[in-house]
């Protein structure tokens, strides 16, 4: 069975280490920004594999919001590395502005 929990860098961690680190809003927010149009894109550490492919993991995810306070999402977009998960956010921010 493939791992997992992830931590930001891509290390395997149990249940306890994902627990103590995906409590910790400052660990797992990468980014985030209200749009000028209102919209709401918001990057953060996910820790767990959301990925349904084999050897393949997907720990950062960015999502787009109606507003900041709204459940409505608009887009969404995963990744493995950090580095990917500023580079998507920044594409993101630029196709929703």
């Amino acid at each position: 069975m493939k791992d997992m929990y992830y931590n930001k860098k891509g290390k395997p961690i149990t249940l306890e280490e994902w627990g103590k680190l995906h409590n910790n809003p400052k660990y797992k927010r990468i980014r985030e920004t209200t749009l000028s149009n209102g919209k709401w894109v918001s990057t953060v550490w996910l820790g767990i594999n959301h990925s349904f492919q084999e050897n393949y993991v997907l720990i950062f995810e960015t999502m787009v919001f109606s507003t900041k306070d709204s459940l409505e999402d608009l887009d969404c977009e995963r990744y493995f590395t950090e580095e990917e998960a500023i580079e998507g956010y920044e594409k993101m921010c630029k196709k929703w502005e």
